[in-house]
């Protein structure tokens, strides 16, 4: 069959794939300058998400839609922001159907090249030995990821990409000039104020919404804009601020605070040993002082400190020692440990990362501009965050329907899939942890009594032998060709 390439300019060869429901609803609300390039981006998602992890070439499986990829990604109307703003809405609505607090992850995630292009803007300069410096390239992007107290991630709330130009000794510049006083719309760190209004904005919840991050979020200027927009923030912090009446410090009135109690968790050191360890658990609510250059310019806040200490030190691992802010209400124990429990699901916007950087191999892409590398990126973003929710929506609601995420098609396949000796897998599928199920077997999931429930990469191989399989079926019944 022919099809309308997604350059928009001519037809080229298709492989005659059955329309992709879920791009349809991912892209519903998408905007651009002309109508057309929203066609192009959603044939342009189908192919890759066809080929997960492969390069341009490979996915796309001509030059005609090869040469549309590229001609796409070099487009100057196009914008990162304009290739998520459909995700971004799928985003909002599947926040806005749940009535549950709302965990916005944040998080910096760098992407280097191994390239002395200078069309890739710079990401860091370190000596060498020799006293000369080596130039990394590449770009930074700060993501915000919604997900539920559950785990499971509803999509991108607001994303940001940028490169370092030049590098001018940092480290000897603090030494002349206090890091608080500069203004912050002339720091990196803007960009964690930016994506916590436009998350917010975008979600419409701001009491709703805890914007958790690590200790690069440790910044007086977030407290006050979360503070003006109503929202809450839950922070690991690392500076040692001035509080209650600015004669002592937050870590010397938690030195002396009273221990509320005690917490067992789980954990395993660097040979993969798990034991149980006791937590110290303090918090205190306090009044928290604004940098004393910036004290005409920002309020005093009263803010809620807690601290998770382990008792022993161990030998193999860091000591566990969770030093947390927020503008929650703690008013007892099992308050301290809710907001333990959320702070330690930061640790899904790193699984994201992951996934983007192993799964989709952003970091071999062969493009060599940076305004191309990063819509590249903004693709894969969307692509990640689906086997990234396939990965979790069985573990946390597997009892959605199978076309949630699945076409009839893929649902029969998969219903043909189970050998006569797998009464586990025989018959239709009929909800959602049905299908995915059959796809980590595709992807090489025991499922043992004792396994653990299947990952990522397993449910990425199970997607990728589907749509082979997929392919393979299209062959056969003759729905392939020019």
């Amino acid at each position: 069959m022919r099809n309308e390439s997604f350059d928009g300019e001519r037809e080229v060869s298709s492989l005659g794939w059955e329309e992709k429901d879920w791009i349809d609803q991912e892209l519903e609300g998408a905007y651009f300058q002309d109508v057309r390039l929203g066609k192009r981006l959603r044939a342009l998602l189908g192919l890759m998400s066809n080929g997960l992890g492969q390069t341009i070439p490979l996915a796309c499986q001509d030059w005609a839609n090869t040469k549309a990829a590229y001609r796409f990604f070099s487009n100057d109307r196009i914008t990162e922001e304009e290739i998520l703003s459909g995700h971004f809405s799928s985003t909002g609505r599947r926040a806005a159907s749940l009535e549950e607090p709302l965990l916005v992850l944040h998080d910096t995630c760098e992407f280097s090249y191994h390239t002395e292009n200078e069309a890739i803007g710079l990401l860091k300069c370190l000596p060498f030995p020799s006293k000369r410096h080596h130039r990394f390239r590449g770009f930074l992007m700060h993501s915000s990821l919604v997900v539920t107290t559950d785990g499971l991630p509803l999509g991108l709330a607001s994303i940001k990409f940028w490169t370092r130009q030049s590098f001018k000794g940092c480290s000897a510049l603090k030494r002349h000039v206090n890091p608080t006083r500069i203004p912050i719309r002339q720091k990196e760190s803007f960009r964690w104020l930016q994506n916590l209004r436009q998350s917010t904005a975008l979600l419409n919840r701001p009491a709703d919404c805890v914007h958790i991050g690590d200790r690069e979020s440790d910044i007086y200027e977030l407290f006050a804009i979360a503070h003006e927009l109503g929202t809450k923030f839950l922070v690991r912090t690392c500076v040692d601020r001035l509080a209650e009446d600015g004669e002592q410090t937050v870590a010397e009135l938690m030195q002396s605070a009273i221990t509320k109690g005690f917490h067992e968790i789980e954990v395993q050191d660097q040979d993969g040993k798990r034991e149980r360890v006791s937590l110290k658990i303090k918090y205190e609510s306090l009044r928290v002082r604004p940098p004393l250059g910036k004290k005409d310019s920002y309020p005093e806040l009263v803010l809620t400190v807690i601290h998770a200490t382990e008792l022993s030190k161990p030998r193999r691992r860091k000591r566990i020692e969770w030093k947390l802010i927020t503008n929650l209400p703690v008013n007892s124990l099992e308050d301290a440990l809710q907001k333990i429990r959320w702070y330690a699901l930061r640790w899904k916007i790193e699984t994201f990362h992951k996934i983007l950087k192993s799964g989709c191999r952003a970091e071999e892409s062969k493009l060599r501009a940076t305004e191309r590398l990063t819509k590249l990126v903004a693709v894969f973003c969307i692509l990640s965050w689906r086997v990234f929710w396939m990965t979790m929506v069985r573990r946390v609601d597997p009892a959605q329907p199978a076309d949630t995420a699945f076409t009839p098609l893929e649902i029969q396949l998969l219903e043909k899939l189970a050998g006569p000796d797998d009464s586990k897998l025989s018959g239709a599928p009929r909800t959602l942890e049905q299908c995915l199920s059959k796809v980590a077997r595709l992807g090489g999931y025991l499922a043992r009594a004792s396994d653990p429930p299947p990952g990522n990469m397993i449910m990425w191989r199970g997607l990728s032998r589907l749509t082979d399989i997929h392919l393979g079926y299209l062959l056969a019944k003759g729905d392939v060709g020019n």
